[in-house]
Order: C-alpha cells, then structure tokens, then sequence
C-alpha cells in the first residue's frame, strides 16, 4: 500500500470542487488539511490514481501526484489528529 500525495490547481474560475472531493474520499484512508492538496492511502499507482481523477478535471486543471511512501517529511500549525495521520501513513 502507498501513500500518494495529491495536488491540484482547478484553474477555472467558480469550479465545483466536491466531485473530485469526494472522488479522493472514495479511496478510504485520507488527509485533507491544506487546500489543494491531498495524501491518500491506497494500492493504486500515482498513474493509476492520475487516470481515476482524470475525467473530473478539464483542459485548463493541473494535478500531481506522486508517491510520499517512506519520505521523511515536516509539518507547523497542524491539529494533533492531522500529526497522528501523518505519522501513522508515511
């Protein structure tokens, strides 16, 4: 299993962005706590997980991914709970 993290720009203004919200919910184990950027627990490959959030963006959105599994990392001004996930998935 890998922890993938998700960035996103929807460059268009008035974009609804709950169906990718609730895409990347869909994958199970996740952490949302800055605005566009995701960590999410999954099997899936950061191309496999690029091509599921694929259809819910258009021309002008950006997105990256790239597998966060192992990486040492750091983090300021996060709730506990937001720490414990982190230490708990990466």
């Amino acid at each position: 299993m890998a922890t993938l993290l998700v960035g996103y720009d929807l460059n268009k203004p008035g974009q609804d962005y709950e169906p990718l919200w609730d895409k990347l919910k869909s994958f199970g184990n996740w952490w949302h706590h800055l605005d566009s950027t995701w960590l999410v627990r999954t099997n899936l490959t950061p191309i496999e997980m690029r091509d599921a959030l694929g259809s819910l963006l258009d021309s002008s959105d950006e997105l990256l991914v790239i597998d966060v599994t192992g990486k040492s990392w750091a983090g300021r001004g996060f709730e506990e709970s937001a720490y414990a996930w982190l230490r708990d998935n990466l």
